[in-house]
Protein backbone atom coordinates (compact mmCIF):
# COMPACT_ATOMS: atom_id res chain seq x y z
CA UNK A 1 0.00 0.00 0.00
CA UNK A 2 1.03 3.59 -0.49
CA UNK A 3 2.61 5.22 2.54
CA UNK A 4 1.03 8.28 4.13
CA UNK A 5 2.89 11.19 2.58
CA UNK A 6 1.73 14.11 4.71
CA UNK A 7 4.39 13.78 7.40
CA UNK A 8 8.08 14.58 6.79
CA UNK A 9 10.40 11.59 6.42
CA UNK A 10 14.05 10.88 7.14
CA UNK A 11 16.47 8.12 6.16
CA UNK A 12 20.11 7.31 5.62
CA UNK A 13 20.44 7.63 1.84
CA UNK A 14 23.74 5.79 1.38
CA UNK A 15 24.34 2.05 1.36
CA UNK A 16 24.69 0.22 4.71
CA UNK A 17 28.19 -0.22 6.10
CA UNK A 18 31.28 1.95 6.36
CA UNK A 19 32.18 4.51 3.72
CA UNK A 20 34.03 7.74 3.18
CA UNK A 21 30.82 9.76 3.05
CA UNK A 22 27.30 9.05 4.28
CA UNK A 23 24.15 11.04 3.61
CA UNK A 24 21.10 11.59 5.78
CA UNK A 25 18.11 12.93 3.83
CA UNK A 26 14.97 14.64 5.12
CA UNK A 27 11.95 15.51 2.96
CA UNK A 28 8.78 17.33 3.91
CA UNK A 29 6.85 20.55 3.63
CA UNK A 30 8.35 23.68 5.19
CA UNK A 31 11.58 22.39 6.72
CA UNK A 32 13.03 25.85 7.41
CA UNK A 33 12.43 25.60 11.16
CA UNK A 34 14.16 22.22 11.30
CA UNK A 35 17.10 23.53 9.26
CA UNK A 36 17.51 26.49 11.61
CA UNK A 37 17.26 24.36 14.76
CA UNK A 38 19.69 21.72 13.51
CA UNK A 39 22.29 23.92 11.86
CA UNK A 40 21.98 27.05 13.97
CA UNK A 41 21.51 29.17 10.83
CA UNK A 42 19.45 29.43 7.69
CA UNK A 43 21.03 27.83 4.65
CA UNK A 44 21.34 29.39 1.24
CA UNK A 45 19.26 27.27 -1.16
CA UNK A 46 21.21 24.65 -3.12
CA UNK A 47 24.56 25.75 -1.69
CA UNK A 48 26.70 23.44 0.47
CA UNK A 49 27.55 24.80 3.92
CA UNK A 50 30.26 23.24 6.08
CA UNK A 51 29.32 23.33 9.75
CA UNK A 52 29.37 21.34 13.01
CA UNK A 53 26.19 19.43 13.78
CA UNK A 54 25.74 19.58 17.56
CA UNK A 55 24.02 17.09 19.84
CA UNK A 56 21.78 18.06 22.76
CA UNK A 57 24.78 19.12 24.86
CA UNK A 58 26.23 21.29 22.12
CA UNK A 59 29.09 18.93 21.30
CA UNK A 60 29.54 18.21 17.62
CA UNK A 61 28.34 14.82 16.41
CA UNK A 62 30.33 15.46 13.23
CA UNK A 63 31.24 18.25 10.87
CA UNK A 64 28.92 18.00 7.89
CA UNK A 65 28.06 19.54 4.55
CA UNK A 66 24.46 20.73 4.79
CA UNK A 67 22.32 21.42 1.70
CA UNK A 68 18.80 22.79 1.68
CA UNK A 69 16.64 22.35 -1.44
CA UNK A 70 13.39 24.31 -1.01
CA UNK A 71 10.41 22.77 -2.79
CA UNK A 72 9.25 22.46 -5.46
CA UNK A 73 12.83 22.65 -6.85
CA UNK A 74 14.02 19.42 -5.29
CA UNK A 75 14.07 15.71 -6.01
CA UNK A 76 10.81 15.02 -4.17
CA UNK A 77 9.10 18.33 -4.95
CA UNK A 78 9.09 19.09 -1.20
CA UNK A 79 11.69 20.80 0.96
CA UNK A 80 14.73 18.52 1.18
CA UNK A 81 17.60 18.69 3.67
CA UNK A 82 20.74 16.63 3.01
CA UNK A 83 23.44 16.20 5.61
CA UNK A 84 26.69 14.75 4.27
CA UNK A 85 28.86 13.36 7.03
CA UNK A 86 31.61 10.78 7.51
CA UNK A 87 30.21 7.44 6.47
CA UNK A 88 30.35 5.49 9.72
CA UNK A 89 27.06 3.73 10.58
CA UNK A 90 27.11 4.99 14.19
CA UNK A 91 27.66 8.60 13.11
CA UNK A 92 24.78 8.46 10.65
CA UNK A 93 22.45 6.85 13.18
CA UNK A 94 23.33 9.59 15.68
CA UNK A 95 22.46 12.25 13.08
CA UNK A 96 19.11 10.57 12.35
CA UNK A 97 18.34 10.38 16.06
CA UNK A 98 19.30 14.05 16.49
CA UNK A 99 16.99 15.10 13.65
CA UNK A 100 14.08 13.13 15.13
CA UNK A 101 14.69 14.67 18.56
CA UNK A 102 14.88 18.23 17.21
CA UNK A 103 11.66 17.70 15.25
CA UNK A 104 9.95 16.40 18.40
CA UNK A 105 11.06 19.50 20.35
CA UNK A 106 9.78 21.78 17.59
CA UNK A 107 6.44 19.98 17.71
CA UNK A 108 6.23 20.73 21.40
CA UNK A 109 6.71 24.39 20.51
CA UNK A 110 3.78 24.50 18.12
CA UNK A 111 5.47 23.61 14.85
CA UNK A 112 2.66 21.43 13.41
CA UNK A 113 4.25 21.24 9.97
CA UNK A 114 7.00 19.04 11.44
CA UNK A 115 4.63 16.81 13.38
CA UNK A 116 5.31 13.15 12.83
CA UNK A 117 8.83 13.18 11.33
CA UNK A 118 9.40 9.48 10.82
CA UNK A 119 11.74 7.02 9.18
CA UNK A 120 11.11 6.65 5.45
CA UNK A 121 9.85 3.43 3.95
CA UNK A 122 11.65 1.79 0.98
CA UNK A 123 11.36 3.98 -2.11
CA UNK A 124 9.38 6.68 -0.36
CA UNK A 125 11.54 9.60 -1.53
CA UNK A 126 11.08 8.55 -5.16
CA UNK A 127 7.42 7.81 -4.47
CA UNK A 128 6.97 11.42 -3.38
CA UNK A 129 8.78 12.60 -6.50
CA UNK A 130 6.19 10.66 -8.51
CA UNK A 131 3.21 11.89 -6.49
CA UNK A 132 4.46 15.47 -6.80
CA UNK A 133 4.83 15.10 -10.60
CA UNK A 134 8.62 15.38 -10.65
CA UNK A 135 8.83 11.97 -12.35
CA UNK A 136 6.30 9.74 -14.04
CA UNK A 137 6.06 6.11 -12.99
CA UNK A 138 8.31 4.76 -15.74
CA UNK A 139 11.00 7.26 -14.78
CA UNK A 140 10.60 6.41 -11.09
CA UNK A 141 11.09 2.73 -11.86
CA UNK A 142 14.20 3.65 -13.85
CA UNK A 143 15.72 5.06 -10.65
CA UNK A 144 15.68 1.59 -9.08
CA UNK A 145 16.79 0.01 -12.35
CA UNK A 146 19.79 2.33 -12.54
CA UNK A 147 20.82 1.37 -9.01
CA UNK A 148 20.31 -2.34 -9.68
CA UNK A 149 21.91 -2.39 -13.16
CA UNK A 150 24.30 -5.32 -13.47
CA UNK A 151 25.82 -4.39 -16.85
CA UNK A 152 26.98 -1.21 -18.57
CA UNK A 153 24.28 -1.56 -21.21
CA UNK A 154 21.62 -1.91 -18.50
CA UNK A 155 22.91 1.19 -16.71
CA UNK A 156 22.85 3.24 -19.93
CA UNK A 157 19.37 2.00 -20.74
CA UNK A 158 18.10 2.88 -17.26
CA UNK A 159 19.67 6.33 -17.55
CA UNK A 160 17.82 6.93 -20.82
CA UNK A 161 14.53 5.82 -19.23
CA UNK A 162 15.17 8.12 -16.28
CA UNK A 163 15.76 10.98 -18.71
CA UNK A 164 12.33 10.25 -20.24
CA UNK A 165 13.15 8.38 -23.47
CA UNK A 166 10.67 5.57 -22.79
CA UNK A 167 8.03 7.95 -21.43
CA UNK A 168 8.35 10.08 -24.57
CA UNK A 169 7.48 7.07 -26.73
CA UNK A 170 4.46 6.29 -24.56
CA UNK A 171 3.27 9.91 -24.61
CA UNK A 172 3.43 9.99 -28.40
CA UNK A 173 1.27 6.87 -28.58
CA UNK A 174 -1.13 8.32 -26.06
CA UNK A 175 -1.46 11.64 -27.89
CA UNK A 176 -2.27 9.87 -31.16
CA UNK A 177 -4.78 7.68 -29.34
CA UNK A 178 -6.45 10.67 -27.68
CA UNK A 179 -6.81 12.40 -31.06
CA UNK A 180 -8.45 9.32 -32.54
CA UNK A 181 -10.75 8.97 -29.52
CA UNK A 182 -11.80 12.59 -29.95
CA UNK A 183 -12.91 11.94 -33.52
CA UNK A 184 -14.84 8.81 -32.57
CA UNK A 185 -16.53 10.45 -29.59
CA UNK A 186 -17.50 13.43 -31.74
CA UNK A 187 -19.17 11.10 -34.23
CA UNK A 188 -21.08 9.41 -31.42
CA UNK A 189 -22.17 12.73 -29.95
CA UNK A 190 -23.45 14.13 -33.26
CA UNK A 191 -24.92 11.21 -35.23
CA UNK A 192 -27.28 13.48 -37.10
CA UNK A 193 -24.50 15.29 -38.91
CA UNK A 194 -24.22 14.50 -42.62
CA UNK A 195 -20.45 14.68 -42.64
CA UNK A 196 -18.75 11.38 -41.95
CA UNK A 197 -16.18 12.61 -39.49
CA UNK A 198 -14.25 9.37 -39.38
CA UNK A 199 -13.72 9.01 -43.11
CA UNK A 200 -12.96 12.68 -43.57
CA UNK A 201 -10.32 12.54 -40.82
CA UNK A 202 -8.87 9.24 -42.11
CA UNK A 203 -9.65 7.41 -38.87
CA UNK A 204 -8.60 4.11 -40.44
CA UNK A 205 -5.27 5.56 -41.50
CA UNK A 206 -4.72 7.00 -38.03
CA UNK A 207 -5.47 3.66 -36.40
CA UNK A 208 -3.15 1.82 -38.79
CA UNK A 209 -0.30 4.25 -38.09
CA UNK A 210 -0.96 3.94 -34.37
CA UNK A 211 -0.69 0.15 -34.56
CA UNK A 212 2.50 0.41 -36.61
CA UNK A 213 4.10 2.77 -34.07
CA UNK A 214 2.93 0.54 -31.24
CA UNK A 215 4.67 -2.46 -32.85
CA UNK A 216 7.91 -0.47 -33.03
CA UNK A 217 7.67 0.55 -29.36
CA UNK A 218 6.81 -3.01 -28.35
CA UNK A 219 9.96 -4.27 -30.05
CA UNK A 220 12.07 -1.62 -28.29
CA UNK A 221 10.41 -2.38 -24.97
CA UNK A 222 11.13 -6.09 -25.30
CA UNK A 223 14.80 -5.23 -25.80
CA UNK A 224 14.71 -3.02 -22.72
CA UNK A 225 13.08 -5.78 -20.69
CA UNK A 226 15.86 -8.17 -21.75
CA UNK A 227 18.43 -5.64 -20.55
CA UNK A 228 16.75 -5.45 -17.16
CA UNK A 229 15.42 -8.94 -16.56
CA UNK A 230 18.06 -10.89 -18.45
CA UNK A 231 17.58 -14.43 -19.73
CA UNK A 232 17.16 -17.51 -17.56
CA UNK A 233 19.08 -20.31 -19.28
CA UNK A 234 18.90 -23.84 -17.87
CA UNK A 235 21.45 -26.51 -18.83
CA UNK A 236 19.83 -29.95 -19.00
CA UNK A 237 20.90 -33.41 -20.04
CA UNK A 238 22.00 -36.81 -18.85
CA UNK A 239 24.72 -37.27 -16.20
CA UNK A 240 28.30 -36.71 -17.39
CA UNK A 241 27.23 -34.87 -20.55
CA UNK A 242 29.36 -31.93 -19.39
CA UNK A 243 26.72 -29.62 -17.93
CA UNK A 244 28.86 -28.41 -15.03
CA UNK A 245 31.85 -28.01 -17.34
CA UNK A 246 29.72 -25.87 -19.65
CA UNK A 247 28.59 -23.67 -16.74
CA UNK A 248 32.21 -23.23 -15.67
CA UNK A 249 33.28 -22.43 -19.23
CA UNK A 250 30.53 -19.85 -19.71
CA UNK A 251 31.21 -18.25 -16.33
CA UNK A 252 35.00 -18.39 -16.67
CA UNK A 253 35.29 -19.82 -13.15
CA UNK A 254 35.20 -23.18 -11.38
CA UNK A 255 31.72 -22.85 -9.89
CA UNK A 256 30.51 -26.44 -10.14
CA UNK A 257 32.31 -29.63 -9.15
CA UNK A 258 33.24 -31.73 -12.17
CA UNK A 259 33.96 -35.47 -11.83
CA UNK A 260 33.42 -38.55 -14.03
CA UNK A 261 31.04 -39.94 -11.38
CA UNK A 262 27.40 -39.93 -12.47
CA UNK A 263 25.17 -37.82 -10.24
CA UNK A 264 27.90 -35.48 -8.94
CA UNK A 265 25.65 -32.44 -9.29
CA UNK A 266 22.86 -32.91 -6.76
CA UNK A 267 21.44 -29.39 -6.55
CA UNK A 268 20.97 -26.26 -8.61
CA UNK A 269 24.03 -24.08 -9.27
CA UNK A 270 23.45 -20.64 -10.78
CA UNK A 271 25.71 -17.89 -12.10
CA UNK A 272 24.90 -14.62 -13.85
CA UNK A 273 27.10 -13.66 -16.79
CA UNK A 274 26.64 -11.11 -19.56
CA UNK A 275 26.73 -11.23 -23.33
CA UNK A 276 26.73 -7.90 -25.15
CA UNK A 277 25.42 -6.30 -21.97
CA UNK A 278 22.49 -8.72 -21.60
CA UNK A 279 22.47 -10.58 -18.27
CA UNK A 280 22.29 -14.37 -18.58
CA UNK A 281 21.26 -16.30 -15.49
CA UNK A 282 22.79 -19.70 -16.27
CA UNK A 283 21.53 -22.62 -14.20
CA UNK A 284 23.32 -25.99 -13.93
CA UNK A 285 21.08 -28.87 -12.87
CA UNK A 286 21.36 -32.47 -11.80
CA UNK A 287 21.71 -35.04 -14.57
CA UNK A 288 18.36 -36.36 -15.80
CA UNK A 289 18.13 -40.11 -15.65
CA UNK A 290 16.01 -43.05 -14.55
CA UNK A 291 18.22 -45.68 -12.98
CA UNK A 292 17.95 -48.12 -10.08
CA UNK A 293 21.12 -46.64 -8.56
CA UNK A 294 19.49 -43.20 -8.12
CA UNK A 295 19.28 -42.49 -4.39
CA UNK A 296 16.83 -40.19 -2.62
CA UNK A 297 19.14 -37.16 -2.68
CA UNK A 298 19.77 -37.45 -6.41
CA UNK A 299 16.05 -38.01 -7.00
CA UNK A 300 15.30 -34.72 -5.27
CA UNK A 301 17.99 -33.06 -7.37
CA UNK A 302 16.39 -34.38 -10.57
CA UNK A 303 12.98 -33.09 -9.46
CA UNK A 304 14.50 -29.66 -8.82
CA UNK A 305 16.12 -29.80 -12.24
CA UNK A 306 12.73 -30.23 -13.90
CA UNK A 307 11.36 -27.35 -11.80
CA UNK A 308 14.16 -25.11 -13.08
CA UNK A 309 13.56 -26.25 -16.67
CA UNK A 310 9.91 -25.26 -16.31
CA UNK A 311 10.96 -21.69 -15.42
CA UNK A 312 13.51 -21.30 -18.21
CA UNK A 313 13.55 -18.69 -20.97
CA UNK A 314 15.79 -21.07 -22.94
CA UNK A 315 17.05 -24.62 -22.41
CA UNK A 316 20.47 -25.93 -23.39
CA UNK A 317 19.97 -29.66 -23.96
CA UNK A 318 23.48 -31.07 -23.70
CA UNK A 319 24.39 -34.30 -25.53
CA UNK A 320 27.60 -36.33 -25.20
CA UNK A 321 29.18 -36.90 -28.62
CA UNK A 322 31.33 -39.74 -27.25
CA UNK A 323 28.19 -41.73 -26.38
CA UNK A 324 26.00 -40.66 -29.31
CA UNK A 325 26.21 -44.12 -30.93
CA UNK A 326 25.14 -46.01 -27.80
CA UNK A 327 21.56 -47.24 -28.11
CA UNK A 328 20.68 -46.86 -24.41
CA UNK A 329 22.13 -43.34 -24.32
CA UNK A 330 20.21 -42.29 -27.45
CA UNK A 331 16.99 -43.77 -26.02
CA UNK A 332 17.43 -41.82 -22.77
CA UNK A 333 18.06 -38.60 -24.74
CA UNK A 334 14.89 -39.25 -26.75
CA UNK A 335 12.89 -39.65 -23.52
CA UNK A 336 14.27 -36.38 -22.15
CA UNK A 337 13.38 -34.64 -25.43
CA UNK A 338 9.82 -35.98 -25.19
CA UNK A 339 9.45 -34.74 -21.61
CA UNK A 340 10.84 -31.33 -22.57
CA UNK A 341 8.20 -30.98 -25.25
CA UNK A 342 5.52 -31.82 -22.70
CA UNK A 343 6.74 -29.51 -19.96
CA UNK A 344 7.94 -26.45 -21.90
CA UNK A 345 5.75 -23.72 -23.33
CA UNK A 346 5.88 -23.58 -27.15
CA UNK A 347 7.75 -20.27 -27.16
CA UNK A 348 10.65 -21.55 -25.01
CA UNK A 349 13.57 -22.44 -27.33
CA UNK A 350 15.64 -25.60 -26.85
CA UNK A 351 19.22 -25.54 -28.16
CA UNK A 352 20.76 -28.97 -28.75
CA UNK A 353 24.45 -28.85 -27.85
CA UNK A 354 26.75 -31.71 -28.85
CA UNK A 355 29.56 -31.57 -26.32
CA UNK A 356 33.04 -33.18 -26.09
CA UNK A 357 33.96 -32.49 -29.71
CA UNK A 358 37.61 -32.50 -28.62
CA UNK A 359 37.31 -36.16 -27.58
CA UNK A 360 35.30 -37.40 -30.57
CA UNK A 361 37.49 -39.15 -33.17
CA UNK A 362 35.01 -38.48 -35.97
CA UNK A 363 35.61 -34.76 -35.54
CA UNK A 364 39.22 -34.68 -34.38
CA UNK A 365 40.44 -36.85 -37.28
CA UNK A 366 38.80 -34.69 -39.93
CA UNK A 367 41.04 -32.54 -42.18
CA UNK A 368 41.60 -28.94 -41.13
CA UNK A 369 38.97 -26.46 -42.33
CA UNK A 370 38.86 -22.72 -42.54
CA UNK A 371 35.71 -22.83 -40.39
CA UNK A 372 35.86 -25.25 -37.47
CA UNK A 373 32.90 -27.61 -37.20
CA UNK A 374 32.65 -26.65 -33.55
CA UNK A 375 31.80 -23.10 -34.61
CA UNK A 376 29.12 -24.07 -37.08
CA UNK A 377 25.43 -23.65 -36.26
CA UNK A 378 22.89 -25.47 -38.36
CA UNK A 379 19.14 -25.83 -38.35
CA UNK A 380 17.71 -29.33 -38.29
CA UNK A 381 15.69 -29.74 -41.46
CA UNK A 382 13.02 -31.76 -39.67
CA UNK A 383 12.14 -29.67 -36.63
CA UNK A 384 13.90 -26.32 -37.09
CA UNK A 385 15.75 -26.82 -33.77
CA UNK A 386 19.17 -25.23 -33.47
CA UNK A 387 22.06 -27.69 -33.11
CA UNK A 388 25.60 -26.68 -32.09
CA UNK A 389 28.77 -28.72 -31.71
CA UNK A 390 31.22 -27.56 -29.05
CA UNK A 391 33.77 -28.47 -26.43
CA UNK A 392 33.20 -27.17 -22.92
CA UNK A 393 36.75 -28.33 -22.11
CA UNK A 394 38.57 -26.28 -24.77
CA UNK A 395 35.98 -23.52 -25.24
CA UNK A 396 35.63 -24.29 -28.94
CA UNK A 397 32.13 -23.36 -30.07
CA UNK A 398 31.28 -21.12 -27.09
CA UNK A 399 31.24 -17.87 -29.17
CA UNK A 400 28.68 -19.44 -31.52
CA UNK A 401 26.64 -20.57 -28.51
CA UNK A 402 26.61 -17.09 -26.99
CA UNK A 403 25.38 -15.52 -30.22
CA UNK A 404 22.78 -18.26 -30.69
CA UNK A 405 21.41 -17.63 -27.20
CA UNK A 406 20.94 -13.94 -27.93
CA UNK A 407 19.20 -14.70 -31.22
CA UNK A 408 16.72 -17.25 -29.89
CA UNK A 409 15.51 -14.95 -27.09
CA UNK A 410 14.99 -12.05 -29.48
CA UNK A 411 17.98 -9.82 -28.76
CA UNK A 412 18.52 -7.59 -31.78
CA UNK A 413 21.92 -6.29 -30.73
CA UNK A 414 23.29 -3.01 -31.98
CA UNK A 415 24.28 -0.01 -29.94
CA UNK A 416 22.89 0.26 -26.41
CA UNK A 417 22.97 4.03 -26.73
CA UNK A 418 19.52 4.15 -28.32
CA UNK A 419 17.91 1.65 -25.95
CA UNK A 420 15.88 2.36 -22.85
CA UNK A 421 15.21 0.18 -19.84
CA UNK A 422 11.81 -1.45 -19.50
CA UNK A 423 10.10 -3.97 -17.26
CA UNK A 424 7.97 -7.01 -17.86
CA UNK A 425 4.88 -5.11 -16.71
CA UNK A 426 5.53 -2.57 -19.47
CA UNK A 427 5.71 -5.38 -22.03
CA UNK A 428 2.42 -6.82 -20.75
CA UNK A 429 0.71 -3.41 -20.77
CA UNK A 430 1.72 -2.83 -24.40
CA UNK A 431 0.42 -6.29 -25.34
CA UNK A 432 -2.88 -5.29 -23.76
CA UNK A 433 -2.92 -2.09 -25.80
CA UNK A 434 -2.22 -4.12 -28.93
CA UNK A 435 -5.13 -6.47 -28.25
CA UNK A 436 -7.54 -3.58 -27.70
CA UNK A 437 -6.39 -1.85 -30.88
CA UNK A 438 -6.92 -5.04 -32.87
CA UNK A 439 -10.48 -5.20 -31.53
CA UNK A 440 -10.92 -1.53 -32.36
CA UNK A 441 -9.74 -2.14 -35.91
CA UNK A 442 -12.22 -5.01 -36.28
CA UNK A 443 -15.06 -2.73 -35.10
CA UNK A 444 -14.03 0.01 -37.52
CA UNK A 445 -13.77 -2.35 -40.50
CA UNK A 446 -17.13 -4.01 -39.93
CA UNK A 447 -19.72 -3.59 -42.70
CA UNK A 448 -21.63 -1.36 -40.29
CA UNK A 449 -18.93 0.13 -38.04
CA UNK A 450 -19.67 -0.49 -34.36
CA UNK A 451 -18.64 2.96 -33.18
CA UNK A 452 -19.64 2.42 -29.55
CA UNK A 453 -17.44 -0.68 -29.36
CA UNK A 454 -14.67 1.19 -31.19
CA UNK A 455 -14.83 4.01 -28.65
CA UNK A 456 -14.69 1.55 -25.74
CA UNK A 457 -11.68 -0.34 -27.11
CA UNK A 458 -9.83 2.94 -27.65
CA UNK A 459 -10.63 3.98 -24.08
CA UNK A 460 -9.31 0.68 -22.72
CA UNK A 461 -6.18 1.09 -24.86
CA UNK A 462 -5.51 4.47 -23.33
CA UNK A 463 -6.04 3.12 -19.81
CA UNK A 464 -3.48 0.39 -20.47
CA UNK A 465 -0.99 2.95 -21.79
CA UNK A 466 -1.54 5.17 -18.77
CA UNK A 467 -0.58 2.38 -16.37
CA UNK A 468 2.97 2.56 -17.75
CA UNK A 469 3.55 6.19 -16.82
CA UNK A 470 1.28 6.09 -13.77
CA UNK A 471 -1.48 8.38 -14.98
CA UNK A 472 -3.88 5.54 -14.28
CA UNK A 473 -2.54 3.14 -11.66
CA UNK A 474 -3.98 1.49 -8.55
CA UNK A 475 -2.49 2.17 -5.13
CA UNK A 476 -1.72 -1.53 -4.82
CA UNK A 477 0.43 -1.43 -7.98
CA UNK A 478 2.31 1.63 -6.75
CA UNK A 479 2.85 -0.02 -3.38
CA UNK A 480 4.40 -3.08 -4.99
CA UNK A 481 6.66 -1.00 -7.26
CA UNK A 482 8.08 1.32 -4.60
CA UNK A 483 8.47 -1.39 -1.93
CA UNK A 484 11.22 -2.90 -4.13
CA UNK A 485 13.38 0.24 -3.78
CA UNK A 486 16.15 0.62 -1.25
CA UNK A 487 15.51 2.72 1.83
CA UNK A 488 16.62 6.32 1.38
CA UNK A 489 15.82 6.46 -2.35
Amino acid sequence: MLAQHDAPIIAIATAPGRGAVGIVRVSGKHLSALVLALCGRALKPREATYLPLPDETGAAIDHVLALHFPGPNSYTGEDVLELQAHGGPVVLQLIVARCLRVAAVLNEHQQPLLRGLRLAQPGEFTQRAFLNHKLDLAQAEAVADLIDASTEAAARGASRSLAGAFSHEIHQLRDALIHLRMLVEATLDFPEEDIDFLKQADAQGQLTRLQHNLSRVMAQTKQGALLREGIRVVIAGQPNAGKSSLLNALAGAELAIVTPIAGTTRDVVQQTIQIEGVPLHVVDTAGLREHPDVDEVERIGIARAWDQIGQADAVLFLHDLTRADQADYAAADAQIQKTLQEKLAPHVPVLHLWNKADANPVLTNQPKRTTSPTQAATNNANDGTLHLTLSAKTGDGLPALRQALLRVVGWQGGSAEGMFMARERHVQALHEVDEHLMQANASLQARVPALDLLAEELRLSQNALNTITGEFSSDDLLGVIFSSFCIGK
